[in-house]
């Protein structure tokens, strides 16, 4: 069994390395759905010496599998959106602290103390539904920020303009975190020239409008909140951890998260930096399901280690996170 505080403490490339190939012997000895899918493709913990060689299970396991790797008791269970008449996937855990750690650490590490932000949240597509993992995590900030004027905000434009401005006559910080349909319709109904708040944009019109590219979208956020740059977060049902970019669409991971391509025509392929392919991710956060995902997200990697995300495989399901094409 692996101690899931140790994934948290995680600080070089080597101790990130090393824990990763604990964890695939442990997800190969204890996940029957990731058993099998090694075995097909003849990799197990001898046929692994590092984490190059490690099988990234598609994506679409969580919308037809049970994928655990844990026998204690499913304690949440996640649901993505989905569209029209497709499963959604289904992301059960085990272990909700593990979550809370996660997403807590992570945005500490990026941002520093929540404390220290009001945290407004705009996420009507994810609030009218059940089982989202974004209401959980942004619902737990709002909590841990401690402010009086954090909160949900579904419609109530007006109300949320008020707070944004007394918020920023006081000199505090401000996270707004958004649907990007609700953004546009915000910043369609008023403007701002906001000095202390954070736009962080979670991607996707959620079939409430045109897709627009990065670009544009960003262009009109920023000249209708009057900053400077637009944040974005990257996550998703099937991962317990999130990248997040700063500005101009460049993801940073947390320290036990890591972003890979892989060749499109040879999915067990693994391509070099600058180059366009599918993402694969480790999210060792996922000990109790599985942490080495092959999404349906095509970007690429560069030098600096930051990681973009370009656009979907054709004929996916449209899943909000990120996913504007280029």
């Amino acid at each position: 069994m692996i101690d899931p505080n140790t994934i948290f403490n995680i600080k070089t490339e080597q101790e990130f390395n090393s824990k990763a190939l604990d964890v695939f012997k442990f997800q190969f000895e204890n996940n029957k759905v990731y058993r099998s899918f090694c075995d097909l493709l003849y990799k197990s913990p001898s046929d692994v010496a590092s984490i190059k060689d490690i099988p990234f299970l598609p994506i679409q396991f969580f919308k037809s599998h049970e994928i655990l790797s844990s026998k204690n008791n499913i304690q949440s269970t996640f649901k993505s959106s989905g569209t029209t008449g497709s499963s959604p996937s289904k992301h059960h855990v085990t272990d909700l602290k593990i979550y809370n750690q996660s997403f807590s650490f992570g945005f500490k590490q990026f941002y520093g103390n929540i404390e220290d932000y009001v945290v407004l949240a705009l996420l009507p597509s994810y609030l009218e539904r059940e089982g989202s993992s974004l209401i959980y995590m942004v619902n737990s900030l709002i909590k841990q920020s401690n402010q009086i004027e954090s909160g949900f905000y579904l419609n109530n434009f007006s109300e949320l303009k008020d707070i944004l401005i007394k918020v920023e006559s006081k000199g505090k910080k401000v996270l707004l975190i958004g649907v990007s349909f609700a953004l546009l319709d915000l910043v369609e109904t008023y403007q701002f020239n906001l000095k202390n708040t954070i736009i962080m944009e979670t991607g996707g019109m959620k079939g409430r409008r045109k897709e627009l590219i990065r670009e544009e979208l960003h262009h009109i956020l920023k000249s209708g909140f009057g900053v400077n740059t637009i944040h974005s977060e990257y996550g998703m049902t099937e991962l317990l951890s999130q990248g997040y970019s700063k500005g101009n669409g460049l993801f940073n991971c947390p320290d036990w998260m890591r972003v890979f391509t892989r060749d499109t025509e040879d999915p067990l392929s693994t391509l070099k930096s600058g180059k366009t392919g599918g993402l694969n991710i480790i999210d060792l956060a996922n000990i109790n399901s599985c942490s080495f995902i092959a999404t349906q997200d095509l970007g690429r990697i560069n030098t600096d280690g930051t990681f973009e995300v370009i656009g979907r495989f054709d004929h996916s399901d449209i899943r909000g996170c990120n996913l504007m094409a280029m």
